[in-house]
């Protein structure tokens, strides 16, 4: 394994380390206005939500690793504390990144990149009509990190109106993660879509216990089939199978492979944890569970 103490690197290096392996991260498409009236419009992807009470969300315009020069997103908070923080899709991450592009500060990047300016309700940068969630927000603090090439500048925003397009929502008014379809960094010149096969669930245990990795029988356990993943989600499980429901399983289920697999224990132990890899690929983890404990049965 590399090991690097990073004062011993370029701040180029470093920050390429970072940025590859911190990620995907969400991209803050941040609004701005200075005292003189003058939009700007700018993504960072040093950002994220920190509150719900009060909603709070965080971003950085780091200084400039080649010049040290500071963003006009920091330079616009700094005159003018109030900020629209708009999420990006796949249907704007083009424009998003010409957006990006090293305009003089007298630059309307709403116009370079096409997009459409909305009115805020609480604050005065504009929202972006074509974001399907738009948070209008005051700005709390700016927390500088340091003087040098690559410091961030942290901006505390509370969020004060949100906007969410219709067309994201589900028929409960909950934002549907398969509808929105956003964008995140990656290192690089990377990006990554939430779609389609790079969604996933996994139910998270707010008020339950799984049994956990030390409870699980060390024949499934210490498993050549079975990874440390599919350990884990084994172990999510508040209590195991009981005796009855794994032999009527068994017999529904598993009967041909155990009648053409009993002279060879060995060949089905191997068969039934490949089955319960691939129950567990299906979020069928009592079936991988029923499955397992067969064996055994």
């Amino acid at each position: 394994m590399l090991s690097i103490d990073p004062k011993s690197l370029a701040i180029p290096q470093l920050h390429g380390y970072l940025l590859g392996a911190i990620g995907p991260r969400p991209i803050a498409f941040a609004s701005t206005i200075d005292k003189e009236g003058n939009p700007n419009l700018a993504p960072f992807s040093f950002f994220n939500v920190f509150s719900a009470n009060p909603p709070v969300m965080i971003f950085s315009p780091a200084r400039s690793g080649r010049t040290n020069t500071t963003k006009d997103t920091y330079n616009n908070v700094k005159e003018v504390a109030e900020v629209v923080i708009n999420v990006v899709t796949h249907d704007i991450v083009h424009q998003m990144s010409l957006a990006s592009s090293p305009y003089a500060s007298d630059v309307d990047e709403f116009e370079k990149a096409g997009f459409t300016k909305l009115e805020s309700e609480t604050v005065k940068p504009y929202r972006l009509a074509e974001s399907p969630v738009q948070f209008e927000c005051k700005v709390l603090e700016v927390k500088e990190l340091g003087h040098e090439g690559g410091a961030g500048n942290l901006v505390i925003c509370e969020v004060t109106k949100i906007h969410i397009a219709e067309e994201v929502l589900d028929a409960d008014g909950k934002i549907d993660q398969t509808k929105i379809d956003l964008v995140a960094r990656m290192g690089g010149n990377w990006y990554c879509r939430a779609k389609g096969d790079a969604l996933f669930e996994i139910s998270k245990p707010i008020t339950t216990c799984g049994i956990g990795m030390d409870q699980i029988p060390e024949d499934i356990r210490f498993s050549d089939i079975l990874s440390g993943n599919d350990l884990g989600h084994l172990a999510n499980i508040e209590a195991l199978p009981n005796e009855t429901d794994v032999n009527e399983y068994k017999l529904v289920e598993l009967s041909d492979i155990f009648v053409s697999l009993e002279d060879d224990q060995v060949a089905l132990e191997k068969k039934l944890h490949e089955i319960a890899k691939g129950l567990l690929k299906e979020n069928k983890v009592e079936e991988a569970w029923k499955t397992l404990l067969a064996f055994n049965n």
